[in-house]
């Protein structure tokens, strides 16, 4: 029989124990703060029908659509894309939810994209949406939770970038744009931070926007200039006679004035009249996270999407909503070295040696003891002594090690060993869940 050469489709990944530690805090800090800020959890299947997930993000995004086969299947199936079709999917399947309907989910997604740095073909999305509601307060609360969830996980430098896709489309209409054109329009200036003005600008030209109405944007949008962005006291002045672009300033105003309260740091946002979001089913405030170092991309990103339930139902529902980028976030952890202390490369925190077979019983119960105390423990299981289990401790870099010898278990006592400060310490078998503790409380707090 021959051997087949273990490897992985291109753009997967193996996530090994060493990497799920930091993984695990990550997603377990953005999931405490979902549930502070009242969002319930929620779980849609991988696979979607493909006319459910067509026909909504763009023709750029559905060229990477995974599709899905078995035999004998009748139906058109897809890998989901992202999680914002589902909910729109689910919200127009269960119309008795009340609203405003607020929901997190934590799942992978994926897309069949070149493979780089921060960008995979499978990865988890932790989406948080809040449907059912108009108001720009739903807005500012997920920027709110945007920056709570990066703030609770060190992040200090950082910025959130907010725009309005009808100011968007308001310039485009002042520029000329036809509506036709306007998706290609969002699709070109996204791209302005990769391919920069010229390719912008070339890039419209030739997907055949007049040259003239390419100028008159760039003379609004003021790409490379020097001179700065317009205020959005100046966008309403000269956008004054595109009625959508003035509504989209008046939410934007509405939605800024709302994060003061909303604990929101002035110096953590700002207007970027540039920035688009790529997806087609934007409709109002977009919004999207960036750190300057390393350059990594949007580490956040979302908006609203008013008319996504009305693809699905007659009854629409107005939605907003953000998706934490995990992978890039924790790229960006390892690479400024934002590992918190008491994120190890292992979740296990002791490591019960067997000092013969004869006492093997014994470290069984002794293992059961710490572990019914909450302690995260091993076991074991081979036959080296004691310095071959040392070193396996070593090499799985778990902290602890406990020893329960002979005497030790006659004089009703345990030996303890800090791995880390290379401490060892006789204690009774009472007192040794304290200790261990002590010592981990310790590993924590340096």
């Amino acid at each position: 029989m021959s051997i087949i050469k273990p490897r992985l489709p291109k753009g997967m990944r193996d996530i090994l124990p060493t990497k799920m530690a930091l993984r695990q805090h990550v997603m377990a800090t953005v999931e405490r703060v979902f549930a502070e800020f009242g969002f319930e959890p929620l779980v849609t299947p991988a696979v979607e029908l493909a006319e459910v997930l067509f026909g909504k993000y763009g023709e750029d995004a559905e060229k990477l659509f995974f599709m899905v086969e078995h035999p004998g299947g009748k139906e058109k199936l897809a890998l989901r894309y992202d999680l914002s079709v589902p909910l729109s999917r689910l919200i127009a399947q269960y119309p008795d939810l009340p609203k405003p309907f607020r929901r997190y989910q934590i799942a992978p997604v994926w897309r069949a994209e070149r493979p780089q740095r921060g960008r995979y073909r499978e990865f988890y999305q932790c989406d948080a949406d809040i449907v059912g509601s108009s108001s720009m307060l739903a807005d500012g609360e997920i920027i709110a939770l945007i920056y709570a969830i990066l703030r609770r996980l060190g992040f200090e430098q950082f910025v959130i970038l907010i725009n309005d896709r009808k100011i968007l489309t308001g310039m485009g209409h002042y520029s000329g744009v036809p509506d036709e054109h306007l998706p290609q329009l969002y699709r070109s200036i996204d791209k302005l931070d990769r391919i920069g003005p010229e390719g912008v600008r070339r890039e419209l030209c030739n997907a055949g926007l007049d040259a003239r109405a390419v100028d008159r944007l760039f003379a609004l949008l003021r790409p490379a200039s020097g001179a700065g962005q317009p205020t959005l006291d100046e966008l309403r002045e000269e956008l004054a006679d595109y009625p959508i672009a003035v509504e989209g300033v008046s939410e934007l105003e509405e939605l800024l004035s709302y994060l003061p309260a909303l604990g929101v740091a002035r110096d953590s946002y700002r207007v970027d009249l540039a920035m688009v979001r790529g997806l087609d089913y934007y409709t109002g405030p977009i919004f999207e996270t960036i750190v300057e170092k390393p350059r990594i991309g949007s580490i956040t990103g979302g908006g609203r999407f008013d008319g996504l339930v009305s693809r699905f139902s007659k009854r629409g529902y107005p939605a907003t909503g953000t998706t934490i980028g995990i992978e890039r976030i924790i790229d960006v952890m390892e690479d400024l070295d934002m590992c918190p202390s008491d994120v190890g490369e292992t979740l296990v925190e002791v490591l019960v040696t067997v000092f013969s077979p004869a006492l093997l019983n014994e470290s069984l119960k002794l293992c059961t003891e710490l572990r019914n105390s909450g302690l995260h423990c091993e076991l074991y299981y081979g036959r080296k002594p004691l310095g071959g289990q040392i070193r396996y401790a070593l090499k799985k870099a778990i902290p602890l090690l406990v020893i329960l010898g002979p005497d030790e278990l006659e004089a009703g006592q345990v030996m303890a060993r800090d791995l880390r400060r290379e401490i060892q310490v006789q204690v009774a078998r009472s007192e040794l869940v304290s200790l261990l503790r002590e010592w981990l409380e310790g590993d924590r707090a340096e």
